[in-house]
């Protein structure tokens, strides 16, 4: 008897914990979302890795950034990019980029997702492995982020960003040793530009992509070279 109230208790427990860590999302963004200033989107991420779900769905995530959907999963796939990761890791987050920078290319306003990926999920754990490393320099970051130069947004500058996004993620693609580095910082300053509105990271995410393609033509000239000498070598 004493086994089973504890276990009963025990589930009541967890229960209790598990709705506490929903209802302090749902809260928190209840009352960000009513003041004209958004969330800081640090503490949004860090309140996603708390919550007690084993893990994370893809629908979970858009219903939680609303409005700033695309900025928001931009970066969260962006991002692990700027480490080194095991081969074909980037090919792999790179395949959601190329779906939500396509669509914000052509204007959409809200984010669409087949269902088969809508109900896919990520681990919390490895969700909030990613965020512990990145939440300090997220939040030293968005200290100097502010709503400025206005004019690098709208319905023109949006889907330029989304073309630039569109083709570094195409990038992110090749198999080229460390060279998803410079895309995805690029992608992530476009992101953080789109989250905050602020025209000087959308310019830094500019001068990143410009770099990152004057480098791949860089290392595709050295290829290009080095194949043709070693075919003339054979023959």
């Amino acid at each position: 008897m004493d086994g089973g109230e504890t276990g009963e208790a025990a589930v009541k427990k967890q229960t209790e914990d598990g709705s506490h860590g929903h209802r302090r999302l749902d809260t928190f963004l209840a009352r960000r979302r009513s003041r004209s200033r958004p969330p800081r989107f640090s503490t949004v991420l860090r309140l996603l890795g708390e919550e007690p779900d084993e893990r994370i769905t893809f629908i979970k995530l858009i219903e939680t950034f609303g409005d700033r959907v695309f900025g928001a999963l931009m970066f969260i796939f962006a991002v692990p990019n700027v480490i080194p990761l095991p081969p074909g890791t980037s090919a792999v987050l790179g395949a959601p980029l190329l779906l939500i920078a396509a669509q914000l290319a052509v204007g959409r306003r809200t984010l669409w997702l087949p269902p088969a990926i809508r109900e896919r999920s990520i681990a919390r754990a490895d969700f909030r492995n990613l965020i512990g490393r990145t939440l300090p320099y997220l939040r030293w970051t968005e200290r100097l982020l502010a709503p400025r130069l206005l004019v690098m947004f709208g319905p023109l500058g949006d889907r330029l960003i989304g073309i630039a996004c569109l083709l570094l993620a195409v990038i992110l693609f090749l198999p080229i040793p460390l060279g998803n580095m410079l895309p995805g910082l690029a992608i992530s300053f476009f992101s953080l530009a789109l989250l905050q509105r602020d025209g000087v990271a959308a310019l830094v995410g500019w001068i990143t992509a410009v770099i990152s393609v004057g480098v791949l033509v860089a290392i595709s000239g050295a290829l290009w070279i080095g194949v043709k000498a070693f075919w003339h070598a054979l023959f």
